[in-house]
């Protein structure tokens, strides 16, 4: 046994130890966010067990099943006491790993002829996913696999035994407790460039009183049976001395520990990362307000399906024509299309349907979601308001619409299975509107980002909450006021905006259609800040949710009829059974511009720009005055970088017009500082004089697309710095990417990009 790390936790807030038990469950059930090589983890078992105690059993005893309690264990109450197998003998001290290993083989060869425990094991699962789902282990199996290993603490593996009670090698435990077990499929990425991609079992015992927790790698033998891999055996730790709380990592075996990079990794790693998150999430005196990663699909299912779009569309990077970052909404696209396929192969499991899902996505911007969906077998379109050019890349199996959606009767989709909005801004309220109308088999995607309401911007109602967190309540509230059940899930994209709602079932049943579609009006006018009142021809209810039944009826929400008078019974009866004029469902909505105005300092003339550059320059220089021609050849030795201003000390050295000028632009000063990002580096509220030196470094890190992507453009604009900079270029000629002069000026590329085929 080695210890590996130990971190001393400093704990004002007196989080421990209950802090720690909260840091282990984070490494249990999401150990991505530690190791990103990780895919996550599934949990698929959770059992209480105890280890051997003092006493001796008699000859022909079973060893892990006749005293053994199964159920679900309180995450962090103190267990309960129990019996269990007891230890009949032991080997010497200092007994290796492989005599270890054969005393647990020779212990399984005794038993084999004994009945393995039949009580039933109660799985807790894992959120979203239903029994039988891949990777599931048989109860019988997992009961017999911990009595084997019962059994071979009983047989002689006495260091083992020693190592889970915290106790010396020989002694036995004090007194036999209740330990809380759990069985865990570690999911590694996915890759080709990675030969290990088959999920890992482990068995995970975790000690609340001891305040250990153990980790025990399960693998084949020869025969096919699961054993313990006794040199792969870790434990975490919790210790407190001296008004000083510890987390220590210890492994089993160090001599024989074998990493494989992945699920194994270094002990060094162990001891370092890992024990730095674990330490870290120990003390921190936060609950997420979102859902885990991935909680309501299939980890294994989905990184199979993502690696495999990832490598299918890869080339997508190298043709992007638009001005956004191709890595990350490609890959973006790409991880919610996989999420997507497997909620609808999930779904058509639990409907027992084999045609494929169809949709349309309101605001579909640059159609790769659509393309995706579409390309994999689902039958779709996407609709935005304004064209792309990537549309034409796609080809014509990719249909895709230029259009915009005002949300009235005659936008609706009553033969489409979902509507999807990805990032759909001003129509995101409205699509489970719009989907709850289109037919009652109609269901809801949305992945939230800006904050919009049914008409203009969200207005913030809870300072308790932060404005994402309350967003995606009101968007939860309007599926629920529509009739859905609301799931939410986070995905794994690379965005700050990631939480994803969707509606898949109705909370009433088709006849009650009307009353439940007079409670969305109401809802509605309610947001526009208008009293309740009967709606006129400008707000109505829609006339195809109103055809029959149930009119004088109010649903059963009874915290939004509190705040609406549930008065839809008396609205239809004011109403009457005649035709209801069609038209916009609240006035006032409307869609974004077909041009997108331009207000990101892009527009202002190139000599004003100039002339704001130079001025700022000159400010950080401390006042050097700034060349206005060519000069220098940047063959200087030292080279004046400048000091550090904030945007407000560079702003009062600006004159009122143009800072009025700078004031009707999107960001105004720091975007325009940001976007001449040759010249200048904005951090943290903070302008620098950009050293390209530094630069020229950091960017033989970055992947091969955004290289390729640099290389192309190298040498296409003048250096600023061998222009202006009292000091020249701190590059010379042949590192610069810039042109040293008009002769080295090549043109960019305009070469014509296609998608291959």
């Amino acid at each position: 046994m080695a210890e590996v790390g130990r971190a001393g936790i400093s704990d004002p807030g007196a989080l421990l130890p209950r802090g720690f038990w909260a840091a282990v469950e984070v490494w249990l059930e999401r150990p991505q966010v530690a190791n990103k090589r990780l895919c996550g983890a599934h949990l698929e078992a959770r059992w209480s067990a105890a280890l051997p105690c003092a006493e001796a059993r008699g000859p022909g005893t079973s060893a892990g099943s006749e005293q053994k309690e199964r159920g679900p264990v309180p995450g962090q109450g103190s267990p309960g006491g129990g019996t269990g197998p007891t230890l009949r003998s032991g080997p010497k001290q200092g007994m290796a790993c492989c005599e270890l290993e054969e005393a647990q083989g020779q212990c399984q060869q005794e038993e084999a002829q004994r009945e393995a425990a039949s009580a039933p094991l109660k799985d807790s699962g894992h959120p979203g996913h239903a029994e039988g789902d891949e990777g599931d282990f048989p109860s019988a199996d997992l009961d017999s696999l911990w009595d084997d290993f019962s059994r071979s603490l009983a047989c002689g593996n006495s260091e083992m035994l020693a190592f889970l009670t915290c106790s010396r090698a020989g002694s036995q435990p004090e007194a036999q407790r209740e330990l809380d077990v759990v069985l865990r499929t570690v999911i590694p990425k996915t890759s080709p460039h990675c030969l290990l991609t088959a999920p890992r079992r482990e068995i995970v015992v975790q000690d609340v009183l001891n305040g250990t927790v153990t980790f025990l790698p399960l693998e084949e033998d020869d025969e096919g049976k699961l054993k313990v891999k006794m040199s792969n055996v870790y434990q975490i730790q919790l210790s407190h001395s001296k008004e000083e709380w510890f987390i220590s990592v210890l492994i089993f075996c160090p001599e024989r520990w074998h990493s494989d990079g992945i699920v194994y990794p270094k002990p060094t790693w162990l001891g370092e990362e890992l024990l730095a998150k674990l330490a870290k999430w120990s003390v921190e005196n936060k609950k997420s307000d979102f859902k885990s990663t991935l909680s309501l699909v299939s980890i294994m299912k989905y990184s199979k399906a993502y690696q495999e779009l990832k490598e299918k569309y890869k080339e997508m990077v190298k043709v992007w024509p638009e001005v956004t970052d191709p890595e990350k909404f490609v890959y973006e696209d790409v991880a919610i299309a996989a999420y997507l396929l497997i909620l609808w192969e999930e779904e058509r499991a639990e409907r027992g349907l084999t045609a494929r899902q169809s949709f349309v996505d309101l605001g579909c911007g640059n159609g790769l979601l659509v393309h995706i969906l579409n390309s994999e077998g689902h039958p779709g379109r996407g609709i935005d308001v304004r064209r792309r050019k990537i549309w034409d890349m796609y080809g014509p199996q990719t249909q895709l619409e230029e259009d915009a959606i005002t949300p009235n009767d005659k936008t609706l989709f009553p033969d489409v299975d979902w509507l999807i909005g990805n990032h759909s801004d001003e129509l995101t309220p409205w699509i489970p509107v719009i989907a709850a109308r289109s037919s009652y088999n109609c269901r809801f995607f949305v992945l939230p980002c800006c904050f919009f309401d049914f008409i203009g911007k969200y207005s913030r109602r809870q300072s308790k909450k932060t404005q994402y967190r309350e967003y995606l309540d009101f968007i939860k509230e309007v599926g629920f006021t529509c009739g859905f059940h609301v799931d939410e899930d986070c995905l794994r994209i690379p965005s700050t905006k990631r939480v994803c709602l969707f509606g898949k079932s109705r909370t009433y049943p088709p006849s009650r259609e009307a009353s439940v579609d007079e409670k969305r009006t109401q809802y509605i006018k309610s947001r526009r800040g208008c009293p309740v009142s009967p709606p006129g021809p400008e707000l109505s209810p829609s006339p195809r949710r109103l055809a029959a039944g149930s009119a004088g009826h109010c649903d059963s929400h009874q915290a939004l009829d509190a705040r609406l008078g549930c008065v839809a019974g008396t609205w239809a009866a004011e109403r009457g059974a005649g035709p209801q004029a069609e038209g916009p469902w609240l006035p006032g909505f409307h869609p974004r511009e077909k041009a997108e105005p331009v207000r990101n300092c892009a527009a202002l003339p190139r000599g004003f720009i100039d002339r704001v550059v130079l001025q700022v320059a000159n400010l950080l220089l401390g006042g050097k005055q700034l060349n206005t021609g060519s000069s220098r050849n940047g063959s200087l030795k030292t080279w004046n970088g400048g000091e550090s201003l904030s945007l407000a000390e560079v702003a009062s050295e600006l004159d009122t017009e143009t800072l009025r000028r700078l004031k009707r632009e999107c960001g105004g000063l720091q975007t325009l500082l940001r976007n001449s990002h040759q010249v200048f580096r904005v951090v943290n509220g903070r302008v620098h004089i950009r050293d390209w030196r530094e630069e020229t470094l950091w960017e033989t890190k970055q992947p091969e697309a955004k290289q390729r992507v640099r290389s192309e453009a190298c040498k296409t604009r003048l250096c600023w710095f061998f222009t202006h900079h009292p000091d020249g270029c701190a590059l010379s000629a042949d590192c610069c990417p810039f042109a040293h002069g008009p002769a080295e000026l090549r043109p960019p590329r305009t070469t014509p990009r296609t998608l291959s085929t």
